[in-house]
């Protein structure tokens, strides 16, 4: 597989992550993504396990988009600051499930694991405090409302496992093809094979110190999907 540079720098690589590939290792048989910047970048090889071999932070196994992965343990420690101060300005593309009756939603919970899935998020109110649950607050904006579907916009000011496909299920219309937060009644586009969301856009300041937004369109898989949906009549 050879990978989409989006951008490519001394210090900084900026990646187009395919869907259906997980960042790290997870017991599959199937290569990481990790393996495979490592086999086409072997510089970051050096980096070693300890700095993920450069991969400043993580998308699921089926979001495709923008990736960040720093050429260099200075660029690695400079970038990571950046997450954690809430310095990066992420935009995501999603497919919601049913008609989104506001044109923009803020959404601001805990995140914790749920009791009934360990794989799960699940939201709590933001005074129901509890081991492990953690503030996340992600911006729905619709884009186009179509007869069983919303396209949104979804801006995360926090970034938690699943923040945004546990902040859809939420709301009460969970991310089109997710397997995992889906609801026993929904029903997907016909041929979406994976959950209907995408990366498209991050805004960082690089080690270089300029703000730098990178941005990957959106696959052709879900354009189709795009394409193909009907009309709000």
């Amino acid at each position: 597989m050879d990978l989409k540079i989006i951008h490519e720098n001394g210090t900084l690589l900026v990646v187009d992550k395919p869907p259906g590939i997980s960042v790290f290792p997870e017991g599959e048989s199937q290569k990481a993504l990790s393996d495979i910047i490592c086999e086409q970048f072997p510089s970051q090889i050096s980096l070693g396990e300890e700095r993920r071999y450069g991969i400043v932070h993580r998308l699921d196994k089926d979001t495709s988009g923008v990736l960040l992965v720093a050429k260099t343990p200075e660029a690695f420690e400079y970038l990571q600051s950046q997450f954690q101060s809430r310095h990066v300005s992420k935009t995501y593309l999603c497919l919601l499930w049913g008609r989104l009756k506001h044109d923009e939603v803020v959404v601001h919970t805990l995140l914790g694991r749920s009791p009934g899935d360990r794989r799960k998020q699940r939201a709590y109110s933001i005074d129901d405090t509890g081991i492990g649950r953690r503030e996340a607050k992600s911006l729905f904006r619709v884009l186009q409302r179509f007869q069983d579907y919303t396209l949104a916009e979804v801006f995360p000011e926090t970034g938690r496992k699943h923040q945004i496909r546990a902040h859809a299920a939420h709301l009460g219309h969970p991310i089109a093809g997710d397997k995992l937060y889906r609801f026993k009644n929904q029903q997907d586009p016909e041929g979406l094979i994976r959950q209907f969301l995408h990366a498209s856009s991050l805004q960082i300041q690089t080690p270089e110190g300029k703000k730098q937004k990178f941005v990957a369109e959106l696959p052709e898989d879900l354009e189709t999907i795009h394409k193909n949906l009907r009309p709000q009549e």
